[in-house]
């Protein structure tokens, strides 16, 4: 599993303490294990830190708000998922008014992604 810095895991429980709406909409539907995955909220990964993460099907999902089309937080964005992708970690990004619109709906399709790479990397093992 991949692990953060001093630096990164302060900041991360900084972060599980002030998360978003949407964040705590998600989490809510994700810490109960849906189809027996488990997701961790907030975790530490090299110089980032994952909204959620799920280690079975090594995948980031990061929430994003409206913030992220703006300025160079694109550009940044890129840079983060090029980061985990290296590290052979999937990003799926999901905007915040859509967890916000039916978190249920995103809720399965997190669910759906995991479980196909978890597959994936069944049948190449």
């Amino acid at each position: 599993m991949l692990q953060g810095t001093g630096d990164t895991q302060q900041r991360a429980r900084m972060l599980r303490q002030q998360m978003s709406p949407a964040e705590i909409a998600l989490w809510l539907a994700l810490r109960g294990k849906p189809n027996g995955l488990k997701f961790r909220k907030q975790h530490p990964s090299g110089p980032y830190v994952a909204d959620f993460y799920c280690h079975a099907a090594r995948l980031v999902i990061e929430v994003d708000g409206e913030a992220h089309g703006c300025g160079d937080r694109p550009m940044r964005d890129a840079a983060r998922d090029r980061w985990f992708a290296e590290r052979g970690l999937e990003t799926l990004r999901v905007p915040a008014v859509e967890v916000l619109k039916d978190c249920d709906a995103v809720t399965r399709g997190v669910c759906s992604v995991a479980a196909e790479r978890i597959a994936r990397a069944d049948q190449g093992s």
